[in-house]
Order: C-alpha cells, then sequence, then structure tokens
C-alpha cells in the first residue's frame, strides 16, 4: 500500500552513518524532514544535502529535525559529508540512512515493489529514490514530495512549507498559495462566521468560502 499523509511512518529501526537509529524514538516530540537520495557523491543531491546542512539553525527554531536516506553504505556516507562539508560550508549534522536492501524506500513508497540494486548501478536505478517527507510528533506523514533527477530541491519552499504546516497543526486553519510567516490565514470552513470571529478576530471574507484571518500568535 502506498504511503499516505496522515499515515503513520513505520517504525523502522534504521543503520546509519551516526549509528542504528529507530524513527519514532529518534522524532520524540518533535518535528521531522526524511530527504532522501539515489547515490552518494553525485552533484545535484551534494548541493542539496550542503542546502540541509546550511539551514541547521532554522530547523531548530521549528524543532524540527531532518535525516537523509541513500541506497548507498555507512562508510560512504561518513566520506561523502566531507564533500558535502567542504562545498556548503557548514557541517552536515544529520544523520544518513545506509538503506542498502530499500527497505525504507519502499516502506516508504519511494520505489516500486519489485526494485532492486544491480551490480555496478548507476543512480538512474534508484534515481525515484527523490523525496522528502515532512513528519509531525504524532509521527504521521503532513506533507511529500517528489523530484525528479534532473531539478534540485527547493528547501528554502520545504521550509515555507514546514512553517505553514505547523501554522495550521491541528488547527481548522490553512494557507493561501505563496504564504510567508506573518501573512494572514485561511479561516477553514468548518467554522461559521460567528465561531471564526470568536476565535480568531474580524474577518476579511473575500467570498462566503474564502476567509482571511490574521495570522494569530
Amino acid at each position: 500500500m502506498a504511503l499516505r499523509i496522515n499515515q503513520e511512518i513505520p517504525n523502522l529501526t534504521v543503520p546509519t552513518d551516526m549509528g542504528d537509529i529507530t524513527l519514532h524514538d529518534w522524532i520524540g516530540d518533535s518535528w521531522a524532514i526524511l530527504f532522501s537520495h539515489p547515490k552518494d557523491f553525485t552533484p545535484v543531491c551534494t548541493t542539496e544535502f550542503g542546502a540541509v546542512a546550511q539551514l541547521a539553525d532554522e530547523w531548530a527554531k521549528r524543532n524540527t529535525k531532518v535525516m537523509g536516506i541513500s541506497v548507498d553504505g555507512v562508510e560512504e556516507h561518513k566520506q561523502w559529508k566531507a564533500d558535502i562539508e567542504k562545498t556548503a560550508g557548514a557541517p552536515a549534522g544529520f544523520p544518513i540512512v545506509a538503506d542498502e536492501d530499500l527497505t525504507v524506500a519502499k516502506a516508504l513508497d519511494m520505489l516500486p515493489a519489485d526494485a532492486y540494486l544491480p551490480d555496478g548501478r548507476t543512480p538512474a536505478d534508484s534515481a525515484t529514490v527523490r523525496s522528502v517527507f515532512i513528519i509531525a510528533p504524532n509521527k504521521k506523514v503532513q506533507l511529500m514530495m517528489t523530484y525528479p533527477m534532473s531539478v534540485g530541491r527547493n528547501f528554502a519552499e520545504v521550509l515555507r512549507a514546514l512553517d505553514g504546516l505547523q501554522r495550521t497543526y491541528e488547527q481548522p486553519l490553512a494557507t493561501p498559495a505563496n504564504w510567508e510567516v506573518g501573512q494572514d490565514v485561511i479561516v477553514g470552513l468548518g467554522l461559521d462566521d460567528a465561531a471564526a470571529k470568536a476565535k480568531y478576530g474580524e474577518l476579511d471574507i473575500k467570498l462566503p468560502y474564502l476567509r482571511y484571518a490574521k495570522n494569530p500568535a
């Protein structure tokens, strides 16, 4: 079965370059981002992992842990991190899963069920392992993104999406297109106007079904 939004991630124990990690224990009461790539020592992914490393303070401000996933081994991850840190100018202080048997890739539905890694494989053999998952403290997936080999991921957008998820988490709110922190939010249709005003103050009603409220603290 495919992994879906609002589904709990499997509580796998995974080998990483920082030791074995059990996912639910690692997440704890934090938010988490799992992001994957097809092979170590590849150009686009080196820039992406560098971007994640450069955002370390931003993840920390948002009580968010990050973890990479690759189908290469622990020793390759350790060696590759030196390249990441050299090009990014920042320490890569997050773990990278060594998913050599595709357990995580298949459990998170990043590869076809019959996928395998041939001897002498290239990144193209595991090209679909370029996904991003944002996970809430309840261990449930809140957002999924999958990219092709040719397009580097925009981690500023991942950060923006994380802000939106945290702003609306377990509240009758949503964010409009291109929303940024501090901008007005949309009140969910589960609240009528009176209940919405009681909860969020004055509304900016554009349409009966499109009602803005000031971004609550």
